[in-house]
């Protein structure tokens, strides 16, 4: 359904050591770099999230987060340890959430911008 999605941040090298470490449990990777931005994504297949810097940058309003689908409940984890090592705040550490489903596994985080992220396995 989405080709790409975008965030402005407001240091790029930070953003990048912060999104290195949380994409890896679902097999991302920084496919291009350069001093105007950063895209992750599968080998392969291509960036779906794109980092660019801007100095004033800050995050969507209420309601709005980026959900990563995990491949496994042990993804879920490593994301949301990876994201707190790496600055991040937790919002809701790994788990079911009934609310959302029998099978819903998953974690919440902040980015250092300030961008709230999501690990789900269903």
């Amino acid at each position: 359904m989405l080709g790409h999605l975008s965030f402005g941040v407001k240091d790029l090298v930070r953003a990048g050591a912060f999104y290195d470490e949380v994409l890896r449990p679902f097999g991302w990777i920084r496919l291009w770099d350069d001093p105007k931005g950063l895209g992750y994504g599968r080998p392969g297949e291509g960036e779906k999230l794109n980092l660019f810097p801007h100095a004033d940058a800050r995050p969507p309003g209420p309601g709005f987060h980026l959900a990563f689908d995990a491949p496994d409940r042990a993804s879920v984890d490593a994301f949301h340890a990876a994201a707190l090592a790496a600055g991040g705040t937790d919002r809701g550490g790994p788990g079911l959430r009934p609310a959302y489903g029998p099978s819903y596994y998953a974690a919440f985080v902040t980015d250092p911008d300030g961008h709230r992220l999501e690990a789900v396995h269903q």
